[in-house]
């Protein structure tokens, strides 16, 4: 059991469901396997299930526990700050695919 900390400028979902209700509402949450620390308050760029950049999203609530099946997961709660347009996010991109994500053939 232990922490592990996200980088502080990455906002990675992995179901596509919780993107859109946030790119949608304003709002939304995600939630990430294991006990795991995210900047609250921070601006973090927000990444599409396939790692591309997609917008500027704020952390406003991450809440560590372990569930009802026993499993420990965090809670990440978000609003959008706004949506990148095409240079931004290409420009964002590159820098993930090079800094978090390993360079990878990109398109």
């Amino acid at each position: 059991m232990g922490f592990q900390t996200e980088f502080n400028s990455v906002c990675k979902f992995k179901s596509a469901q919780e993107l859109f209700e946030l790119l949608e509402y304003g709002r939304g949450k995600m939630v990430k396997s294991g006990f795991r620390v995210f900047p609250t308050g921070q601006k973090v760029i927000a990444y599409t299930p396939d790692n591309q950049a997609i917008a500027i999203v704020r952390i406003v609530a991450s809440i560590a526990e372990i569930n009802f099946q026993g499993e420990e997961v965090t809670q990440v709660e978000m609003e959008l700050i706004r949506r990148l347009n095409e240079e931004e996010a290409k420009i964002q991109t590159a820098l993930a695919f090079e800094m978090f994500f390993g360079e990878q053939e990109q398109a």
